[in-house]
C-alpha cells in the first residue's frame, strides 16, 4: 500500500519561493551595489585612482571624461596638498532609493542605491573626517558610482 504525502506539493512550492527569495535578497541583492563602493574607496586608499576611476558611472566620467586628469587631481588634493598617504574608511548601510539623479538636470535612475562612506584621514593638517553619500546604479550590468551634485 502506498503512503499518502502529508504536505501537498503546492505548499513545498510556495517554501522553497520563499526560500529563494530570501536567499535572494540576503546575498546578491544589494551586496553588488556595495561591494563596488568598497572597490573604489579601497582603490582610492592605495592611490590607485585609475582604477578608481574606472568605477565611476558615465554620468560621472562627463564630469571626469578624461581618466588621467582625474588621477592627477585625486593625487595632487589628497597626496600633495594634505600629504596623505592612505586613509581609513567605512562604508554604510545600503539604502535603495526611487528617482534620483545626480543632479537638478541629470539622469533619473529609477533604482538607485545610496550608501554613505565615511573617511578619515591622518594629513599635515591633523585628523579629519570627511564623509559623503555615494550613489550605486547599474550600468551594462555592471554596478557604478556616482555623487550627489545637488548644490542647495
Amino acid at each position: 500500500m502506498r503512503r499518502q504525502n502529508k504536505v501537498p506539493l503546492g505548499a513545498l512550492a510556495i517554501i522553497f519561493l520563499a526560500l529563494a527569495a530570501v536567499a535572494w535578497i540576503i546575498f546578491l541583492w544589494p551586496s553588488g551595489s556595495k561591494s563596488v563602493v568598497e572597490d573604489f574607496y579601497e582603490y582610492e586608499s592605495e592611490a590607485e585612482f585609475g582604477k578608481s576611476w574606472d568605477l565611476l558611472s558615465s554620468e560621472m566620467k562627463l564630469r571626469f571624461p578624461n581618466r588621467a586628469d582625474y588621477v592627477q587631481n585625486r593625487s595632487h588634493v589628497f597626496l600633495q596638498h594634505m600629504d596623505v598617504e592612505t586613509f581609513q574608511y567605512d562604508v554604510g548601510r545600503v539604502k535603495k532609493v526611487k528617482n534620483w539623479s545626480l543632479d537638478k538636470d541629470g539622469r533619473v535612475h529609477k533604482t538607485a542605491f545610496k550608501i554613505p562612506v565615511t573617511q578619515v584621514f591622518n594629513s599635515r593638517f591633523g585628523v579629519f573626517t570627511l564623509e559623503q553619500d555615494c550613489y550605486v546604479v547599474k550600468e551594462k550590468g555592471e554596478w557604478r558610482l556616482l555623487w550627489n551634485y545637488q548644490f542647495e
